[in-house]
């Protein structure tokens, strides 16, 4: 099993970024899982593994002056899609679009006004009520690691409910 979860995140607002910006959050993000899943092709094909990559859910919904961060999650999730049929069907490839797991910085440290209104308003969008923990993300990669032996080609929303709205 591969797991990539490597990934830089910072904002790069569209008239701030720049080419260093696209190479280093690019290459975390995608570069560096592509040319991992291919030097571990072999090795897969063999063992008839599985590949999860962890998306995120700004692929799907983009977060204001991200941009580059965005896209290239974007291309992750497409390389999920592109890699479950190139595989296929020895190795299935699955992805995971974590939600709200943990409270981002600068709000996981701080209790001023404007932070605990960013937190309320996250909260109301999460149907769940609630911030999921790691081991929501452990749980679906075990279960698309090991339990899911008919999924490839997914990316499975872990965001208690947040993507409903």
């Amino acid at each position: 099993m591969l797991v990539n979860n490597a990934s830089a995140f910072y904002p790069t607002p569209i008239k701030e970024a720049t080419q260093n910006d696209w190479d280093e959050l690019f290459n975390s993000n995608v570069r560096a899982a592509y040319f991992l899943c291919q030097k571990l092709a072999d090795e897969l094909i063999k063992n008839e593994g599985a590949i999860i990559n962890i998306v995120d859910t700004h692929a799907d919904n983009p977060l204001s002056n991200h941009s580059i961060y965005n896209m290239a999650k974007a291309a992750l999730k497409t390389m999920t899609k592109s890699l479950a049929k190139d595989l296929g069907p020895t190795v299935r490839v699955n992805g995971i679009s974590p939600g709200a797991i943990l409270w981002p910085t600068p709000l996981e440290n701080e209790d001023g006004p404007e932070v605990m209104q960013a937190r309320e308003r996250i909260m109301k969008g999460i149907p769940l009520n609630r911030l999921g923990d790691p081991e929501d993300i452990a749980a679906m990669t075990y279960f698309l690691a090991i339990e899911a032996s008919y999924v490839t080609g997914q990316v499975i929303k872990v965001d208690g409910g947040r993507s409903l709205n």
